[in-house]
């Protein structure tokens, strides 16, 4: 077929008798934070500047999956580009073997067991300390609570616990909100840059390099004393941080943020969150984590001729070409959520083979996140506690935007009282 052809996604009947297998009167809210609605009819396309687009289920999870492709998102490329910087690449963009190895010795940080053993009560002390701020001061910008918990608790697992003055989860926001100031020679570009290269030092130095030094002195059961033992110098750690970063803190403060967005408008899922058990409350959060998957797009690099079936068709992506995996529509292809994709219904029946809960939310294939475990226990044992102010209420929702890092939404001044 021609890199512009299109193909048709078979046409689903959406009747009730194909609903939900659970029994509620009806479905909580629509989806809040697309920036644009996904075409149905177009599961994958090339646009007119090369780029892929892959929107169906079964095509984004066999790119995912497959290995004649390379990570392209989260700056990979810039990385690329600058190997005098580092030996080793983050594990965000290795490939191959070395990637596969690197996964396997840091997994046991991201396990549900360790999840649960070594950050659990860390994570119920630190939210108990944050909603008695709520309660005593009557009002919250829920965006600056979350980011407060999710830097606090990524900290703990990738080993950012001795910083040499207060306030790192300032630090990491000015960061992620100005980037690493790429060079432009430009006055404008000039001045920016400098300004990210002094976000990146202040992490370093205020950061970065106290956990390094604890860790020489006396190794942890965390990441950077994993890298440390690895050999691993201070820039290649410093990236490791950053990477982590992007992951465990801002994608988390974001999705607790819709998550309660979601519950506090609609009081009968609020209810049903807080008298279910684990099991279904995390139903109810991976539910709310499809419809608003945090990582919209996950980037690819087809290394050689990719091939795809769909529909009874045969696509070839060229070794070279750009993948723009579309969560946001992988997500809410009606063939694996049935009706009513586009709104939040816990304990939908999904089609599909192992199609998990939050379907493409954490991503596939070798680059998954492993830090899907902490991240949900993380969101639960928060929002517990949030949701169960009595009059806890909107005062104003959040600002919408999106970002170029993480193509997903950012959520600010988010106001709540009680």
């Amino acid at each position: 077929m021609s890199a512009i052809d299109l193909l048709e996604r078979p046409k689903t009947n959406e009747t009730p008798a194909a609903g939900c297998p659970v029994d509620h009167s009806r479905f909580y809210g629509y989806q809040k934070t697309t920036r644009v609605v996904e075409p149905p009819d177009r599961p994958i396309e090339q646009d007119a500047n090369g780029l892929w687009h892959v929107r169906d289920f079964e095509l984004a999870r066999a790119v995912l999956r497959s290995t004649d492709v390379k990570q392209a998102g989260f700056k990979a490329e810039i990385i690329e580009k600058i190997p005098s910087m580092m030996t080793n690449p983050p594990i965000l963009y290795m490939e191959g073997k070395d990637h596969l190895e690197q996964r396997k010795q840091t997994a046991r940080y991201f396990t549900p067991a360790t999840t649960s053993k070594n950050y659990r009560d860390f994570m119920t002390d630190l939210a108990d300390q944050l909603i008695d701020e709520v309660r005593t001061r009557r009002s919250a910008d829920l965006s600056k609570v979350t980011m407060t918990l999710a830097v606090n608790v990524a900290a703990r697992v990738v080993g950012l616990t001795d910083s040499r003055v207060p306030g790192m989860d300032k630090r990491l926001d000015a960061f992620f909100a100005e980037g690493t100031g790429e060079f432009r020679p430009t006055p404008r570009g000039i001045f920016e840059f400098l300004r990210g290269q002094t976000n990146v030092l202040g992490f370093l130095y205020l950061d970065v390099k106290p956990a390094i030094a604890a860790r020489k002195r006396q190794p942890q059961d965390d990441v950077i004393s994993h890298l440390v033992g690895l050999g691993r110098n201070d820039r290649e750690i410093l990236t490791e941080c950053i990477t982590y970063g992007a992951a465990g803190m801002v994608t988390t403060r974001e999705f607790i943020c819709v998550a309660a967005w979601h519950m506090l408008d609609h009081p009968d899922l609020r209810a049903r969150y807080l008298i279910a058990g684990e099991e279904e409350r995390y139903a109810i959060l991976h539910e709310i984590l499809r419809l608003e998957p945090v990582a919209g797009h996950l980037f690819r690099r087809a290394t050689a001729d990719l091939t795809l079936h769909h529909a009874g068709e045969t696509i070839t992506i060229p070794a070279g070409d750009l993948i723009d995996v579309h969560i946001t529509g992988a997500n809410v292809d009606a063939g694996v959520t049935g009706e009513r994709p586009l709104q939040v219904c816990p304990g939908r029946e999904l089609h599909g083979d192992r199609v998990p809960e939050m379907v493409l939310s954490f991503g596939d294939g070798h680059h998954r996140c492993p830090g899907a475990y902490v991240a949900i226990q993380e969101s639960d044992i928060f929002l517990q506690r949030l949701l169960a102010i009595d009059g806890l209420r909107i005062v104003s929702g959040p600002e919408l935007s999106f970002s170029d890092l993480t193509g997903g939404y950012e959520l600010r001044k988010f106001m709540v009282a009680c």
